[in-house]
């Protein structure tokens, strides 16, 4: 079946500001050195003011997957919703600038736009400081029939799973979907997400998805204490048709309905710097074989050579043209 978007994505539209700072600066705003925690509006006006000199740009792990894979020249959208302020604009010309599709309403009234406040300390060290804002306010209303339907995949990142509103977002753009006869894939996330979750999550794959990508932490704590990831891998195939296991360098276990569990190595990157996005990126190239019907060992290749260059630098998305990456390492 012909489609117009190989992937539309609904996740947390998170604009991510970086900016250079000192050790005194983290120690000024309570921000845990190399850590990561949540903020409230407040907090984040103020950091946000204290930033001088900053980068900004589209972020979010759904956001990240489909950077990853507009980059190998594939086909996407993105379902998030942003305020209708100065870094909600952001957010939507840097996904137009990478050719990604961003036409959601912003919310007009508060919460203001989410950011994660990335501060770099000399040493390189990200530190962060992240407010969910806006992104959170997904609905329902936000699923437009027309533009599910273009979609080859419809895929939706597991931080927005856990609101009540955006979950009823996801199952109306899953029902569309399998109307449409399109697929359906779910990135986990996080471990702590599927804890919160796990008897929803279940139901929700059974009934709606088809793909379904996890670190192997993040299926232990769905599927239960396996041995190792093929085992892993074996109880996932029990409740959905496709899935992956990644297994940090050890590479990723995939599999299909008619193809049995394979293990695809690493791609190891030319230095490790950061491995923040490693999980986004690697949907995002696993996708782009997808949804060109390529054997899943294939896309498997493809998501850990989109990760090995992401985490070989500073940052979530590419700095590199992945496609360009691709075509010289013989994987498209």
């Amino acid at each position: 079946m012909t489609h117009q978007f190989d992937v539309i994505a609904i996740g947390n539209a998170i604009v991510d500001v970086l900016a250079p700072t000192d050790d005194d600066f983290l120690k000024a705003h309570d921000i845990p050195k190399g850590g990561m925690m949540l903020i409230d509006t407040q907090k984040a006006s103020e950091i946000t003011s204290a930033l001088q000199a900053t980068d900004q740009v589209a972020g979010g792990s759904a956001g990240n997957t489909v950077a990853c894979l507009a980059s190998l020249g594939g086909r996407a959208a993105f379902v998030g919703k942003v305020a209708d302020d100065n870094l909600g604009q952001v957010y939507r010309d840097s996904m137009q600038e990478i050719g990604v599709d961003f036409s959601t309403p912003p919310l007009k009234t508060h919460p203001p736009t989410g950011r994660c406040l990335i501060a770099v300390t000399p040493d390189a060290e990200r530190s962060m400081a992240t407010y969910l804002g806006a992104a959170g306010h997904v609905s329902s209303d936000d699923v437009i029939q027309g533009e599910i339907e273009l979609a080859a995949v419809t895929y939706f990142e597991g931080y927005l799973f856990e609101g009540e509103a955006p979950r009823s977002a996801f199952i109306k753009a899953c029902d569309i979907a399998r109307a449409a006869g399109r697929k359906t894939a779910l990135t986990l996330s996080d471990v702590g997400v599927v804890e919160r979750n796990r008897d929803a999550l279940l139901s929700f794959i059974e009934g709606h998805v088809d793909l379904v990508f996890a670190n192997e932490e993040e299926a232990r704590a769905l599927f239960g204490n396996h041995d190792d990831a093929a085992s892993l891998a074996k109880a996932m195939k029990e409740l959905v048709d496709f899935g992956a296991v990644t297994q940090s360098e050890k590479g990723s276990i995939v599999y299909g309905p008619n193809s049995p569990a394979e293990e695809v190595p690493a791609v190891m990157p030319p230095q490790l710097v950061d491995t923040t996005g490693a999980g986004d990126a690697y949907a995002g190239g696993f996708l782009y074989g997808f949804t060109r019907d390529m054997p899943l060992a294939k896309c498997a290749h493809l998501g850990s050579l989109a990760a090995s260059e992401v985490i070989s630098h500073m940052g979530p998305r590419p700095e590199r043209a992945l496609r360009e990456l691709a075509v010289e390492k013989s994987a498209i």
